[in-house]
């Protein structure tokens, strides 16, 4: 007995005590063959802390004191790299990567220092990337990377600022492409508007994150469908050493991850494979009914990645991520005007998202280049709904019944040749798409059933000249589909043209500028609508195109600090226009709907131009932070012709986030978030009479009315305690401790008496609401590393 009660005690206390040291582990790789560089040293900055590489190229440095660095590396012949924020942990430290530029031979400087802010020949300018640790900390986010996305410079909030639209630089919130590691993900977000994507809720998890990265512009040749911006996430392997993972309890959520090597013969064995795997589950139903809530929004997510490497030159990867969405309504205990026009008004939601992709990546044996080839396939069902009684779910009003499933080909070859980077490629799609719609109001109903191919190509290439001082980039593609009949793939060719030169000889001063052409397919919405007679009305839509011209300086102040200044202009052609509203649809898809299910013509155009200011620096002296100021206008046509400014107008946009690191592993951050007047469309309330609880919305009044500024700003502490075996964090955050009242356009509801009956003749009166609510509200969570 009293052996079991030791040895209890000595397990626990190795649980438990505290352990002031950590590891850190990775590999370096050359950028360009894609092989492991030997030999490469790998230092924390101010420490005595290093190593170098082994054969392949991996690292591992031992009993580092638990607190945040900046890691540095360096290999004879390439440039250096600086890690920024690199938190060190008892437990829980995920393996690092680095990617290793080779310089040309025609320097005469051999000692070269890589920025650290991502910007490549391809994309000088119009870049922002975090890591998985500035998005873990940032106040206000709940771990939710999409939330996080909407700090980063030029994007606009959605109206309430609670969905994660991204609103980029005055352009509409289905301008944006997204992709996992390559393979594309067209929906992100839990209870996400089809035709667009944005959302209340992000999906992918941030344990699976090395970085992710914005491009406004420039983008590459690679990507299909971009207007406004490309939203990449670069996913890192599981631990090749370990078994791991972490629980996680946020504001919504809870969130369980795993990682660890398969397949491993020994544990000196570093494995060939390894798998990350995660499962969350949201309790917002739970503490809505607890509070009293008429809303029940559940949802659940999972996502994986399995990377086996075959040999030195081929690897696979195996991903996927899909979420269950279910959003109904409960009918409160006692009568409230504001709860009861939610009730009747907010749609019931059904939606079930899938991705899974396979990709092969192949490098060439002569270190001059590698090729990728990816198949994927993706599946939105997505049952939208209003009912005269939503609680019974009775008496249909608008019901949107559809699914959309693709499956994506994808093959890009890139090889270096005489200081030329190219890369070639072409996607090849299947798209089907399912749709039963029955809208009452308008007298409609209709079931599409079509399906289709579409296929694009693309070449670009990227050199420098000058003594490595002039960066020039160009690429071209063209894309197709054999559905709609607007455009072809001499209407759709896409060329694009990107500058970078240094002005001064260390790099320190910078002139960036891009401009190209870029396409849009009509969304599977508008394609497979269809009127009264059962006819393709909108088959002739021609994809949507977005010219961009953007230019600026960058100064770099230290090697952790840069200050940028960029002008744009966006030109739209061929946007489509709502016929039954006149009013581009630019200035829809922020809110719980269905984009695009409706007659359009493709003749609309628009404008969005700009200038952007913005200050960021990395991890030094214990501080980080971004501060960006955008000024801009965005204006679209409608069915006369004529521009007006849009939903998104608001021309001034304010972003700051930063933090502080104190002893002892605290850390203390915040953000905040300007955005000006923003217009608004009235609720045409002698309409909506008749089709309530469908409001019809009056766009012949659109620039008419304003709402009031967004000013919303967070706080948030973290602490973190390290102990033997597990290592924990613990936050505590205050979202809006100004106080600011969140604006919003007003809300109406049928005319009742106090006890909750229906006033005759039925009317609609303007309810009160808690939008003015200005109250903080504290949030806390955790984070269980093991």
């Amino acid at each position: 007995m009293i052996k079991k009660l030791t040895s209890t005690f000595l397990l626990m206390s190795g649980i438990l005590f505290s352990q002031n040291s950590g590891s850190l582990s990775g590999r370096i790789i050359d950028s360009q063959s894609q092989l492991p560089l030997e030999g490469a040293t790998v230092i924390l900055v101010g420490t005595t802390f290093g190593v170098v590489t082994d054969q392949e190229g991996y690292f591992n440095i031992e009993d580092i004191p638990t607190q945040s660095y900046n890691m540095e590396v360096s290999y004879l012949g390439f440039e250096s790299q600086t890690l920024y924020n690199v938190i060190v942990k008892s437990v829980g430290n995920i393996p690092l990567l680095f990617k290793l530029d080779e310089i040309s031979q025609n320097l005469d400087e051999v000692v070269l220092i890589q920025s650290p802010f991502k910007t490549t020949s391809e994309t000088p300018l119009s870049t922002q990337t975090f890591s998985a640790v500035e998005i873990e900390t940032y106040p206000g986010g709940n771990n939710d990377i999409t939330k996080v996305v909407q700090s980063m410079p030029g994007i606009s909030p959605s109206i309430g600022g609670f969905r994660n639209d991204i609103i980029i630089r005055g352009g509409a919130p289905n301008e944006t492409v997204y992709y996992l590691d390559g393979i594309e993900i067209p929906n992100i977000n839990h209870f996400s508007t089809q035709g667009s994507a944005g959302g209340p809720v992000g999906m992918v998890n941030v344990s699976f994150i090395r970085e992710v990265t914005l491009s406004s512009s420039s983008f590459g040749a690679e990507y299909d469908n971009p207007l406004s911006g490309v939203l990449a996430f670069e996913q890192r392997e599981g631990d090749v050493n370990n078994f791991g993972g972490n629980f996680r309890l946020g504001a919504s959520e809870t969130a369980l991850t795993l990682e660890g090597p398969l397949f491993r013969k020994n544990k000196d064995q570093v494995a060939k494979t390894t798998f990350l795997f995660s499962l969350r589950r949201s309790y917002l139903q739970f503490l809505f009914e607890l509070i009293g809530l008429p809303i029940r929004p559940d949802y659940w997510d999972y996502q994986w990645k399995i990377k086996h490497e075959i040999d030195a030159y081929n690897s696979l990867t195996f991903l996927g991520i899909g979420s269950v969405d279910d959003f109904s309504v409960k009918a409160p205990d006692e009568f409230d005007e504001e709860q009861q026009a939610t009730l009747e008004q907010v749609p019931i939601i059904d939606q079930r998202t899938t991705t899974v992709g396979l990709s092969w990546k192949r490098n060439y044996k002569n270190g001059k280049g590698f090729m990728n080839t990816v198949i994927s396939t993706n599946r939105l069902e997505n049952v939208f709904a209003r009912y005269e009684d939503n609680t019974s779910k009775t008496g249909t009003i608008f019901e949107n019944d559809s699914y959309e499933w693709e499956t994506k080909l994808r093959f890009q070859a890139t090889q270096f040749t005489d200081n030329w980077k190219w890369s070639v490629g072409f996607n090849l799609q299947n798209s089907a798409y399912q749709n039963n719609t029955r809208f009452v109001y308008y007298d409609l109903a209709y079931n599409t059933d079509i399906n289709f191919a579409k296929y694009g190509l693309f070449v670009k290439a990227s050199s420098s000249f000058l003594n490595e001082r002039l960066d020039f980039s160009w690429g071209i593609r063209t894309d197709e589909d054999s559905f709609s009949s607007g455009s072809n793939l001499l209407n759709n060719i896409s060329p694009r043209v990107a500058i970078s030169y240094a002005l001064t000889e260390n790099n320190q001063w910078k002139f960036n500028a891009s401009v190209g052409r870029y396409f849009k397919i009509p969304t599977y919405t508008i394609l497979g609508f269809q009127n009264k007679g059962g006819a393709f009305i909108n088959q002739q839509a021609a994809y949507t195109k977005s010219d961009h011209l953007v230019a600026g300086i960058e100064y770099n102040l230290t090697p952790a600090s840069r200050f940028t200044v960029e002008g744009f202009v966006k030109n739209y052609a061929n946007y489509p226009i709502s016929v039954i509203d006149g009013v581009s649809l630019a200035n829809k898809g922020g809110g719980f709907e269905v984009l695009g299910n409706e007659e359009i013509d493709a003749k609309g155009e628009g404008q969005s131009k700009g200038i952007e200011i913005l200050f960021q620096q990395k991890l030094s002296k214990n501080f980080y932070g971004v501060f960006a100021y955008t000024y801009f206008s965005s204006e679209f046509s409608g069915a006369d012709g004529i521009l007006r400014p849009s939903v998104w107008d608001s021309r001034h946009l304010i972003s700051f986030s930063g933090g502080y690191k104190f002893k002892r592993n605290w850390e203390m951050s915040a953000r905040w978030r300007f955005a000006g007047k923003n217009p608004y469309v009235p609720v045409d309330v002698e309409l909506s009479t008749d089709s309530y609880p469908e409001l019809i919305l009056d766009y012949d009044r659109l620039g008419e009315l304003k709402l009031n500024s967004f000013n919303l700003a967070d706080i948030r502490i973290d602490k973190k305690w390290n102990f033997k075996s597990l290592s924990f964090n613990f936050y505590f955050e205050v979202q809006n401790f100004l106080a600011q009242p969140n604006p919003t356009p007003p809300e109406y509801g049928l005319n009742r008496n106090m006890a909750g009956s229906i006033i005759i003749p039925k009317d609609l009166k303007e309810i009160s609401t808690t939008e003015g609510n200005s109250s903080p509200l504290p949030t806390f969570g955790f984070v269980l590393y093991f």
